[in-house]
């Protein structure tokens, strides 16, 4: 049916007023706020969003051009440019970062983020941890210093491979070094977690092992260990070696004294052989390169967060401006991801973010909008089609 609010209203919808409110209300957020609320701070930045607006203009031209529509958001005005710039340098980005961690809690309850891709036998829970560098100019971001002329800052991501969406997110400075920052996210026993090697550290290693939290991991070249056991490598697989090993370097041994995996597996798509290592001893071989090979999925968030949101141009400079943009990228995200996985229309995650894009304010039923957003709207809300009126032509007066 035709619904009396827009597409960007009833997705706005699905965010809860009362724990926003409750979130604004234990961060002190609206201190001094002057009628500009933070809810309308939220719809402008999930505007600049979803709307790929590229400036502090293009956000209050683009909701002041909405013609009245503003009230179905639950905004009074439009915002003013100088006082959305205010907001967004003085108002707590933690504000943002709690909201998006309830919407993903709330998500995940009711099962509407999505499912594992590959269906492994285990019923770990099975993570990975990555981190992407967003670069700045570092002219207009002095405070992001990175190198001797560029600055940045660095987004470490916890995907939780259930659904392919952050677990747990860290923004830190371009120049941390990944290893310092995987010794702050904490793992239930029994997690299996895949990294790269640029988060490889012995004593983590010892640490995790002592906690019963399994990792895989690529090897690094230069690593000493001596062979304990051979294991005969799995038939028709790609797996070149399996191998029962112990640390053997200077200091290795004291940081890490339990016997780990090695497994050597052939990379048909890129020609090479990568080394991989890990502290599960039970596991198959193949299933050990199975869980580093789903660690694509976190590369493939990177590229979909950087597409499809405004996170590589920024509307403000300072670093709470900042980390509010980045925070929102990610609500907008965690939106699009419950649209995607809710709809029944076969597109792609891009496709939908474009044409969510060119109809924000289309009065649509939202859900009848992804089943079939090509689809024409019934012209009459009761019976699904269109009423002749008739106007009595030719009927005499009085009759």
């Amino acid at each position: 049916m035709i619904r009396s609010a827009s597409l960007f209203s009833q997705l706005l919808s699905k965010i809860p007023r009362a724990e926003f409110a409750n979130l604004v209300h234990r961060h002190d957020a609206e201190h001094a706020s002057k009628g500009f609320t933070c809810w309308t701070q939220l719809v402008s930045m999930l505007f600049c969003h979803l709307a790929h607006a590229d400036s502090l203009r293009e956000i209050c031209n683009g909701l002041n051009s909405t013609m009245g529509k503003l009230k179905h958001l639950g905004v009074d005005r439009t915002p003013k440019r100088s006082t959305l710039s205010y907001a967004n340098a003085k108002r707590p980005a933690a504000l943002y970062r709690d909201l998006f961690f309830t919407l993903s809690d709330r998500f995940r309850s009711q099962g509407e983020l999505g499912v594992r891709n590959r269906k492994f036998r285990f019923k770990n829970k099975l993570l990975s941890l990555d981190s992407s560098t967003i670069s700045l100019c570092l002219s207009l971001f002095p405070w992001a210093d990175y190198r001797k002329a560029k600055g940045g800052v660095k987004l470490h991501v916890l995907l939780d491979h259930d659904d392919y969406m952050p677990s747990y997110v860290i923004v830190t400075e371009a120049r941390k070094h990944d290893k310092t920052v995987a010794s702050k996210f904490k793992f239930q026993p029994g997690s299996i977690v895949a990294w790269d090697r640029a988060y490889n550290d012995y004593g983590h290693f010892g640490q995790l092992t002592e906690d019963g939290v399994y990792f895989v991991s690529r090897m690094k070249d230069n690593a000493l260990y001596e062979v304990v056991e051979e294991r005969r490598p799995p038939k028709n697989t790609n797996v070149l070696v399996d191998q029962i090993i112990r640390l053997t370097g200077t200091g290795a041994a004291e940081k890490c004294p339990h016997l780990l995996r090695r497994v050597a597996v052939w990379q048909k798509e890129e020609g090479r052989v990568i080394v991989l290592i890990s502290n599960h001893n039970t596991f198959g071989a193949s299933t050990i390169a199975a869980i580093y090979k789903d660690r694509w999925q976190i590369e493939l968030f990177f590229k979909t967060l950087k597409q499809n949101l405004k996170v590589k141009t920024f509307v403000g400079t300072s670093e709470n401006a900042l980390l509010i943009q980045i925070w929102t990228a990610l609500i907008a995200l965690l939106l699009l991801k419950w649209m995607h996985f809710n709809s029944k229309w076969n597109w792609s995650f891009a496709n939908l973010a474009s044409l969510l894009r060119m109809n924000l304010f289309t009065y649509r039923d939202l859900d009848g909008w992804m089943d079939n957003p090509f689809g024409s709207p019934p012209l009459n809300p009761e019976e699904g089609q269109s009423v002749q009126l008739s106007f009595g032509f030719g009927q005499a007066k009085g009759t």
